[in-house]
This record gives structure tokens, C-alpha cells and sequence, in this order.
């Protein structure tokens, strides 16, 4: 009896006691908490990498690709020829002109977002250079900077005016664009925190609580800014609505993407939310001097729809466009209907009872 036990227990620690093959080991790492803990560093490293990148690549170097300008004809503009072929070299050749009859229509065309400055003649002779603060500090910088240098070369007096200025609290444009980035972002981490803390919330409950965080967190950041810092005048109702629009879409792209990969739902929300919606979103950094594919891709996702729409709410109040609505609203429709057709595949949710179970109960 006790050789017997003895036996069995000496084969017992021989089985354990052999080296285990690469295989074996591979399968034990594949099975453990290691695998993924070891993914999740190589991908923060990369994400790291990239957002620092992105962000590099379009802010450190602003370089004019395209600035649409209107030249008011009438009255002609003495020496202008001479004022805008200087214009054209200072800004290599990226000043998109286009004619005007009067300082009327040019204006109307800059309040419409059409042109970002107005070359017109002075009272005295000069040439007068109209730019838009409100439309991108950067480029009105640019275009007065360039306007007084071409001026002193050509010997023509120039003019340069502010006549669509930023709000005294945001002299640099950027509030805008970080109360946007900052509903983008609490708007994903909201669903994250909904899948950890409250997963079992079905469907329907999980985009009622999305709407729920999305518009008491767009009041907060737009309360936290207007009515406590004081820092930018807003429309209120109209800019927390923009908001709540813009963190309920950020949420429900993470819940989209969520639905169709599981745990790794962060890579692409953080791919077309931050590395490459946030940097092309024209809030920082105006469209014209941004890399020209992200300047085109920018009005198309989220953050830039929302620092859009955001920007003539507050700047353009009778001159607003329909189409970052649109874009907003296609991207929380698109990712609503996703989850809902498949939303079997979420790993939220909690099980029904079998009404034949409930029954005998």
C-alpha cells in the first residue's frame, strides 16, 4: 500500500518536474494575465509616440496651403497689384484671391466664413488689410505680419485691422478648441466607466445613461467656463447643447467600437478621437495652415464638427452652418445603430430570466 503510494507520488513529481517545452510554456504565457499586460505596454508606448506625433505634426510648424482673401475692385486699390504680388511670394503663393465689387459684399463673405481677410483701399491712399481674428488667430497673425513686411518693401502704407477680434479671455482662440477636446475625451471615458462600473446596464439603459453624463458634462464645461472663469461669452444653451451633442457621440463610438472588438474598443476611439480628429480639428491651428489631407479630413469627424459648430455659435451667430451638425449626427446615428444590431456581441448587459423560469418560481 504505501509502495504503491509512493510510486504514484514519484510519478507525480516527475511529470511536474520535467522541463516544460516551448510550447507548453507558450501556452501557459498565452493563458496568463502576462499576454495582455504586455500588449497594453507596447500599445500605450505606440499611442504615446503617436499622439505626441500628430499633434507635432500639425501644430509645430503651421504652413499657409490655401487662404482665401477677397479683393474689394471698387475703389480700385492703388499700387495693389504690387501689394498682393508681394502677398502671393510672402505667403508662397497660397493667397487664394477673389474679386468683390464693394467692401459690403467682401464683408459679408468674411462673416460668412467664405474669406479669412479683405485687401481694400485706404481713406488715405494705402491699402487697408481686414483680418479675422475670431476666424483663426493664427492665420490673422500670419496675414498681418506678412500685410506690414510686403508694405514696407513695396513702399505701399498698409493698414492691417482686427474687424472680427477674439473675446478679451481668449485672446489666442483656444478655449474653444479645449472645451471641444474636453468633451471628446470625457465623452469616451464616461462609456469606458459605464462598461466597468455598470455593466450590466442592457441596451436601452446604457444609451439613456450616455445622454444622461453627456448633458450634465456639457453644462459643467460650458458653466465651468462662461459662468465661473469668465473666460469666453457664450451662447450658453446653444454651446452646452453642442457639447452634450459632441460627448454623446464620443461615447457612442467608444460603445460602437466596443461592440465589435471587446476589450480593445480604446484603439480605434483613440485613433480617430485624439491622434487624428483632435490635431484636424481647426482648433488649434486654422484649417489653411494645417497639412492639407488633415485640413480636408477634420470637418469630417467629431472633433472638428464640434469645434466648428461651436465657433460660429459663438462667433458667427447669424451666419452658422447646418453641416457639423450633420457630421456629429451621422457619427452618433452610425454608432447608435451598430450597437443595436449588434448588440448580442457587447460584453455588457445582464441575463433575462426564461419566463418559464420566472413562472415556477
Amino acid at each position: 500500500m504505501s509502495g504503491g503510494t509512493e510510486q504514484g507520488s514519484s510519478e507525480r513529481h516527475g511529470a511536474h518536474g520535467r522541463p516544460l517545452t516551448l510550447r507548453e510554456r507558450w501556452e501557459a504565457y498565452k493563458n496568463s494575465p502576462f499576454l495582455p499586460a504586455t500588449v497594453l505596454v507596447l500599445i500605450v508606448a505606440a499611442a504615446a509616440g503617436l499622439f505626441a506625433g500628430s499633434y507635432t505634426y500639425a501644430m509645430a510648424n503651421p504652413t499657409p496651403h490655401r487662404i482665401p482673401a477677397a479683393l474689394v475692385t471698387q475703389p480700385e486699390v492703388e499700387r495693389g497689384e504690387a501689394f498682393v504680388a508681394g502677398m502671393e511670394k510672402a505667403l508662397d503663393a497660397s493667397l487664394e484671391l477673389h474679386d468683390y465689387p464693394d467692401a459690403a459684399d467682401a464683408r459679408r463673405a468674411l462673416d460668412e466664413q467664405k474669406v479669412f481677410a479683405i485687401v481694400r483701399a485706404s481713406a488715405d491712399g494705402g491699402v487697408a488689410l481686414d483680418v479675422a481674428g475670431a476666424s483663426g488667430a493664427s492665420v490673422a497673425e500670419l496675414l498681418g505680419k506678412a500685410g506690414i513686411e510686403v508694405g514696407d518693401a513695396t513702399g505701399v502704407e498698409v493698414t492691417v485691422r482686427d474687424v472680427k477680434p477674439l473675446q478679451r479671455g481668449d485672446p489666442r482662440g483656444l478655449a474653444l478648441f479645449y472645451i471641444s477636446l474636453a468633451a471628446v475625451i470625457m465623452g469616451f471615458l464616461g462609456a469606458i466607466q459605464l462598461s466597468v462600473h455598470a455593466h450590466g446596464l442592457n441596451p436601452a439603459e446604457r444609451i439613456a445613461f450616455t445622454v444622461a453624463y453627456a448633458l450634465l458634462g456639457g453644462f459643467a464645461i460650458a458653466a465651468a467656463v462662461d459662468w465661473w472663469l469668465g473666460a469666453v461669452d457664450l451662447p450658453f444653451v446653444q454651446s452646452w447643447l453642442i457639447l452634450a451633442f459632441t460627448m454623446f457621440t464620443s461615447g457612442m463610438v467608444f460603445t460602437m467600437f466596443n461592440t465589435l472588438m471587446g476589450r480593445w474598443a480604446m484603439i480605434p476611439t483613440w485613433g480617430v478621437m485624439v491622434l487624428l480628429g483632435n490635431p484636424s480639428s481647426g482648433g488649434a491651428v486654422s484649417w489653411p495652415l494645417l497639412p492639407s489631407a488633415l485640413g480636408h479630413i477634420g470637418r469630417w469627424l467629431p472633433p472638428g464638427a464640434s469645434v466648428n459648430a461651436q465657433h460660429t455659435a459663438v462667433y458667427y451667430q447669424g451666419h452658422q452652418f447646418v453641416f457639423p451638425y450633420l457630421v456629429l449626427a451621422a457619427w452618433a446615428l452610425g454608432s447608435c445603430t451598430v450597437f443595436w444590431v449588434w448588440r448580442h456581441r457587447h460584453p455588457g448587459g445582464r441575463a433575462r430570466t426564461p419566463e418559464h423560469a420566472a413562472a415556477a418560481t
